[in-house]
């Protein structure tokens, strides 16, 4: 394809300055396990493993022999009152993953719809539990959250929320824990515990019975990599099981293995209520995003429809298929005594199991 701006124009990127693309475009052509390769041939490391999707590495084989063996056999299954067996078996394998008692997983098609996907789990679940008054959310100053309605009011970049407005009501933003006295620390800082006290500050502000959820990242990825302080996550916990406030930790970043275990929440060995994830799910081979879910949320919705009446945030899936690729790498003995710890941290064991599961 000759790289002219007319035959450029019509996609319209996200995330980029698309007229200075299109008059000075950066193209990329293949991939081979950690590189990309430009229309020269010249050799780029993949740094941040395509944002984050793919740190199994680029195109392997058996990541694309399973999903061309999965269109041949079963390529798409409405989840409307009808499902297919490797679906259930993917959520089997993704639970395996998760801390103890997060045993329910909600699929659907991106990490921006996982995130969104939640807050409607969040709403529900308080509308079961006859608090419907819970409508606010909490999120954090220079969190992301995705690109949907939801997300991006939840967001805490200026730059991604400013030309939108108030994209939703009643949401609430703790201060950020990027400290000038913790740059260059190594690990977890031990300054900034005190900052999960705005959550309680909030809590005074608006009732006790009226915040839904709060949205954390256990590390934050899109506007630097910040790492909590020691005791951080811990108070946040601590506040919201005092106050009945669902804790979600949006994982779709640093899930799988990208902090040397399954999930950030098994590193810090905090259990949230809700995970979701996305990205190295699929290893970035096809979009797909899930929303981890405890039992006690999964059991007070399922159980308080009324019989044969749907009770689910209601979206759609793709085929499902197991295949032995990176969920192995993160849970297999080996990679386990081998992956480095962030310094600081003492974390559990993963809850083992044998094979990975990937969704195509």
């Amino acid at each position: 394809m000759e790289m002219t701006a007319e035959k450029l124009e019509r996609h319209w990127m996200p995330f980029t300055a698309n007229r200075d693309f299109k008059r000075h475009p950066r193209m990329f052509v293949r991939a081979s396990g950690m590189h990309y390769f430009d229309p020269n041939g010249r050799r780029v490391l993949d740094g941040s493993s395509g944002l984050f999707c793919s740190p199994a590495g680029h195109c392997r084989v058996e990541i694309a022999a399973a999903v061309h063996e999965q269109l041949q056999t079963l390529d798409y299954t409405p989840s409307f009152m009808r499902g297919h067996p490797d679906a259930f078996a993917l959520a089997d394998g993704v639970a395996a993953l998760t801390p103890q008692g997060i045993d329910h997983v909600f699929f659907c098609n991106s990490g921006s719809e996982a995130v969104d996907t939640a807050m409607k789990i969040a709403l529900g679940y308080h509308l079961a539990r006859k608090e419907a008054q819970r409508t606010y959310f909490v999120s954090r100053e220079r969190a992301y959250h995705g690109v949907n309605i939801g997300g991006t009011a939840l967001s805490g970049m200026v730059r991604n929320r400013e030309a939108f407005g108030a994209l939703m009501p009643s949401i609430l933003h703790l201060r950020h824990t990027l400290l000038p006295k913790n740059r260059f620390t190594r690990g977890m800082p031990a300054e900034g515990v005190e900052l999960a006290d705005d959550l309680q500050r909030f809590v005074n502000l608006v009732g006790e019975k009226r915040i839904a959820a709060v949205f954390v990242e256990p590390i934050a990825g899109s506007t630097g990599v910040i790492v909590p302080p020691r005791g951080y996550l811990e108070r946040l916990r601590e506040i919201c099981t005092r106050y009945g406030i669902l804790l979600v930790f949006d994982e779709v970043i640093c899930g799988f293995g990208r902090t040397g275990d399954p999930f950030g929440a098994n590193t810090f060995n905090v259990t949230p209520d809700l995970i979701t994830m996305a990205k190295a799910l699929t290893n970035g081979a096809q979009p797909m995003g899930a929303v981890a879910v405890h039992d006690s949320i999964y059991r007070t919705i399922v159980e308080a429809a009324p019989e044969a009446t749907f009770s689910t945030p209601c979206t759609r899936y793709r085929t499902c298929r197991r295949s032995p690729t990176f969920a192995d790498s993160v849970c297999s003995p080996a990679s386990r005594s081998s992956r480095a710890r962030l310094p600081g941290c003492a974390a559990p064991s993963c809850r083992a199991h044998s094979s990975i599961v990937d969704c195509m």
